[in-house]
């Protein structure tokens, strides 16, 4: 993932709040960690912290692109590059 100073610790940090009440693993979430295996987030609940994101950095997130997301480092990296773009 390509650094932006402080605003990568800020989304990476968003991202696993949102991700947190899901993830029932001993590891913690961390870059590799697939957002969506199926068992514990469905679809619905991945689209709610998606727009959770897009309120919280005042961008949008085309669902394109959201389909091509599969890792937190993919989501942190796709809300850098819109924020990026403001």
């Amino acid at each position: 993932m390509r650094e932006t100073g402080g605003l990568t610790s800020v989304v990476m940090s968003g991202i696993r709040q949102q991700l947190a009440p899901f993830h029932g693993g001993e590891r913690g979430i961390t870059g590799s960690t697939v957002i969506s295996d199926g068992a514990t987030i469905d679809s619905l609940t991945v689209m709610d912290m998606i727009m959770a994101l897009e309120d919280r950095f005042e961008i949008y997130l085309p669902l394109n692109r959201v389909a091509d997301i599969h890792t937190v480092d993919q989501l942190a990296q796709a809300v850098l590059d819109l924020c990026a773009r403001r």
